[in-house]
C-alpha cells in the first residue's frame, strides 16, 4: 500500500512511500562523456553541466585539471604540486585542492580562478583522504582523514588562511563530503562504513546512518538533499538524503571507488575511479515522476511546476517577524539564508551612504565589519553567502568591488563599466551582473565576474533599473521588474549565454528583493510602484513558467533586501529607513490520504 499526499485537492505519491516515485529515487544514471585521462583518487566540483575535476591516481601521482561542458571535458591548467586522496571545495571557475598524498601527506593548498592554479597557505594538519566541502576558493571545510591513523580533525578556509574548528564526532578516512564550509554533511568512511554527520558552521551532529556501509565513495547536493554513491568495495550503489533519512535509489552502471563527484540531488555527476581505473562519466538525473522536491510539486508527465507548495507552503505560507536592523535602510545588499544573513552597505534616511555590515543568526542583528567605502544603490544583492559574498558600484557612482571573507572586506578587480542599481545573481566566485544606471543612460549591459575577473556578455532585452536582485546561477537566472523607465512588468531569464524575455510579474514594479536559490523556484517580495515610488507588500512566486501571487509583507518596502530560498526566505530593510526583517517558511504539514 502507497502513501499519499493530498494538496489543494491533488493528491500525489510521497518520496519516502515508494523509491520508484521520490524525487532522486525516480532517476537514473546515464553514460556522459569520458576523462581525457582515467584516474582515481581525483575530486571534482561544480554542476552537472559545469565541472571541474582535478588530480588523482593515474598510476602515479597527477596534476590534471579537466573541466566539463556537459557532454566533453577539456584539459586545462595543471595544479602545482600532484597529488592524490586530497580535499576539494568550490566551482568550475573557483576551486580549491588542500591537502592529499604526495609520496607522504601534505598540507600544501592550491586556489583555482578558472585559469589557473596558485599556491596558498597550508592547512595546519598535512593528511589525506578526508572530506571536503565549500562553494568558492574562498570558503572551504576540510574534515577528517588519516594520518598515521584515522582523525576527527576539521579545518575551515576563509580565502587566506585555514583555521581548526569543531572536530568530527568520529575520527574516519575515506570520507564523502559534499555541502558548504557553513553547512556540510560527512558521509560514510573507515572505519564506521555508515555514519553520517551534519555541520552547521559551529559543530558537528550524527544523524541517521546510510543503509550501505561503504568508504572511499563521492557525494554531491546539500545537507538536506543529498546523494552517495560508489565506494569500496568497488559498489554501484546509490543512495538520497531527505534532510532525515537515506532511501536506495538506481545503482551506478559502474561500480567504483575512489571516485568523483559533484552536483545536486537531482542533477548529479560521478567521474572516475577504479574497478579497475576508469574514465568514465555518468550523469544523474530525476525523473518526471510525481514528487516533492526544491519545496515545488512536480506532477507525473514533465517537469512543468503546478504552483503548489511543499504540502501548502507556496502558496499557504506566511511572512512573520525577525529580528530588527540595528540601522534602517534600503539600497543594500544581501546574501546568505534566511538564518545566516550578511546585510551590507545602503542609504539610511538623510540620503547619506553607509559602509555599515550586519550579520543575522536567525533571531538578531549584529554589526560586524564595515565596507571599506559607503556605498547605497549597490549592483548587487540576493548573491553569496553570509561568509562570502561581493559589493559593488553604487552611489557615489563607481566602479569598485569589494569582497567578504566572513570577517573583513577587501578591495578587488574593478567593473569595467560604472553604474549604480543593476541586478545581480550567483555566488562570490561566479557573479552575473546586468542593467544599472550610469547618467544619462540606463543600461542593458551584463557583466560576468569568474572569481578574478569581470568580462562583458550578452545585454539584456530591458535597460534594468532599480531591479535589484535576482535568483539562480550563471547559467541559469531570473530577474524580474524595472523602474518606470522601461518595462516594469518584465521579466528575464539568463541560459548562460544570452537573456530571453521571460512572463510578466503579476504587478510592475521596481526594487524587489528576491529569495531564490534556482531559476525555477524564485520569491520575489516588496518593490515600488509609481512615481514617486510608493512602497509595496507584494509578494510573487516563479515557478519556471509563470508569476503566481503569494500573501503579501507585513511592512511595506522597496528597495529592500532578499535572501534564502523560495521555501526559507528573508526580507529585510528597505527604503525609507525600513529597519523590519521577515521571515518566509513554507508549511510542511501534509494531509494523509492512504490509497489502496
Amino acid at each position: 500500500m502507497a502513501t499519499y499526499k493530498e494538496i489543494k485537492g491533488v493528491t500525489i505519491q510521497t518520496r519516502d512511500s515508494d523509491p520508484n516515485l521520490a524525487g532522486a529515487a525516480g532517476g537514473t544514471w546515464a553514460s556522459g562523456g569520458d576523462l581525457n585521462t582515467a584516474r582515481n583518487n581525483l575530486k571534482s566540483v561544480g554542476t552537472q553541466t559545469l565541472a571541474l575535476a582535478f588530480a588523482g591516481d593515474t598510476g602515479s601521482y597527477s596534476a590534471l585539471t579537466e573541466q566539463y561542458n556537459g557532454s566533453s571535458w577539456t584539459e586545462v591548467g595543471d595544479l602545482n604540486t600532484s597529488r592524490q586522496a586530497f580535499y576539494e571545495a568550490g566551482v568550475y571557475n573557483s576551486a580549491l585542492a588542500s591537502g592529499g598524498e604526495v609520496g607522504g601527506n601534505t598540507a600544501n593548498t592550491e586556489s583555482w580562478n578558472g585559469t589557473a592554479w596558485t599556491e596558498v597557505n597550508d592547512l595546519n594538519t598535512a593528511r589525506r583522504n578526508g572530506g571536503g566541502a565549500g562553494s568558492s576558493n574562498s570558503n572551504a571545510l576540510a574534515f577528517g582523514g588519516y594520518t598515521t591513523t584515522p582523525v576527527a580533525v576539521n579545518e575551515t578556509w576563509d580565502g587566506s588562511s585555514w583555521t581548526e574548528v569543531g572536530n568530527l564526532n568520529t575520527a574516519r578516512y575515506g570520507i564523502a563530503g559534499t555541502g558548504t564550509n557553513t553547512a556540510a554533511l560527512a558521509i560514510t568512511g573507515h572505519p564506521n562504513r555508515s555514519i553520517n554527520e551534519s555541520w552547521n558552521g559551529s559543530a558537528w551532529t550524527e544523524l541517521n546512518d546510510t543503509n550501505t556501509g561503504r568508504q572511499a565513495a563521492a557525494g554531491a547536493g546539500t545537507t538536506t538533499e543529498g546523494l552517495v554513491f560508489g565506494g569500496a568495495p568497488a559498489i554501484a550503489n546509490t543512495e538520497f538524503w531527505n534532510g532525515s533519512s537515506w532511501t536506495e535509489v538506481a545503482d551506478l552502471a559502474t561500480g567504483r571507488q575512489k571516485l568523483a563527484g559533484n552536483g545536486t540531488s537531482v542533477a548529479g555527476l560521478a567521474s572516475g575511479g577504479t574497478s579497475p581505473t576508469t574514465a568514465a562519466t555518468e550523469e544523474f538525473t530525476q525523473s518526471s515522476s510525481p514528487v516533492l522536491v526544491e519545496g515545488m510539486i512536480f506532477l507525473s508527465g514533465g517537469t512543468t511546476l503546478k504552483g503548489f507548495g511543499k504540502a501548502a507552503g507556496i502558496p499557504a505560507a506566511t511572512w512573520a517577524s525577525g529580528g530588527n536592523l540595528n540601522q534602517g535602510r534600503g539600497n543594500a545588499g544581501s546574501s546568505g539564508t534566511q538564518t545566516a544573513t550578511l546585510f551590507f552597505g545602503g542609504e539610511p534616511p538623510g540620503g547619506a551612504q553607509s559602509a555599515l555590515t550586519e550579520q543575522y543568526d536567525g533571531s538578531s542583528w549584529t554589526e560586524v565589519a564595515d565596507l571599506n567605502v559607503a556605498r547605497g544603490q549597490q549592483f548587487f544583492s540576493n548573491q553569496g553567502t553570509q561568509t562570502a559574498a561581493l559589493s559593488a558600484t553604487g552611489v557615489p557612482l563607481q566602479t569598485s568591488v569589494e569582497s567578504w571573507n566572513g570577517s573583513s572586506w577587501t578591495e578587488t578587480t574593478d567593473l569595467n563599466t560604472a553604474r549604480r542599481n543593476g541586478a545581480s545573481l550567483g555566488t562570490q566566485g561566479a557573479m552575473l551582473g546586468t542593467g544599472g544606471y550610469n547618467p544619462p543612460s540606463y543600461r542593458t549591459l551584463t557583466e560576468i565576474w569568474d572569481g578574478s575577473s569581470w568580462t562583458e556578455t550578452g545585454d539584456c532585452p530591458d535597460a534594468k533599473f532599480v531591479c535589484r536582485g535576482g535568483g539562480g546561477t550563471t547559467t541559469a537566472g531570473i530577474i524580474a521588474g524595472n523602474y518606470p523607465n522601461g518595462d516594469v512588468d518584465s521579466s528575464q531569464t539568463w541560459d548562460g549565454t544570452s537573456w530571453t524575455n521571460g512572463p510578466n510579474i503579476n504587478t510592475g514594479r521596481s526594487g524587489i528583493a528576491f529569495s531564490a536559490q534556482t531559476q525555477s523556484s524564485a520569491l520575489g517580495h516588496g518593490g515600488g510602484t509609481g512615481t514617486p515610488q510608493a512602497a509595496q507588500t507584494k509578494t510573487e512566486f516563479f515557478n519556471g513558467t509563470s508569476w503566481t501571487e503569494l500573501n503579501d509583507l507585513s511592512t511595506a518596502s522597496q528597495q529592500g533586501g532578499g535572501a534564502g530560498s523560495s521555501v526559507s526566505g528573508i526580507h529585510m530593510g528597505g527604503y525609507p529607513g525600513v529597519s523590519a526583517t521577515e521571515e518566509w517558511t513554507a508549511d510542511n504539514t501534509l494531509a494523509d490520504v492512504t490509497v489502496s
